[in-house]
């Protein structure tokens, strides 16, 4: 299978306050939607890992895939987590045909 670009939206809560949700997005190139999933738990352990020894959070790996915007306090909710061929929301062909 060729490789895409994926999304994968993993629900958040904060753990102070579980009221307070929200969404994680992790985008990269991957060949299904579990390989996608996989790699955006991979690069959010990395960064969770790095930040907890106090050090610079991995930024974008080769194969596109990185974390950022980590948030301290918020559990991440994997059970949950969606993956998705992501569809660019600013394509320039999605415009010029609406503009049509």
């Amino acid at each position: 299978m060729p490789l895409q670009i994926y999304e994968v939206d993993v629900p958040i809560h904060d753990s102070t306050n579980p009221d307070r949700r929200g969404l994680h997005v992790f985008t990269g190139v991957a060949d299904s939607p579990a390989a996608a999933l996989r790699r955006a738990h991979e690069v959010y352990d990395a960064a969770l890992a790095a930040h907890k020894a106090g050090l610079e959070i991995p930024g974008k790996q080769p194969d596109s895939w990185g974390a950022r915007g980590l948030r301290p306090g918020w559990q991440m909710e994997w059970p949950a987590a969606k993956a998705g061929l992501w569809h660019n929301p600013v394509s320039w062909t999605s415009r010029h045909e609406s503009a049509l």
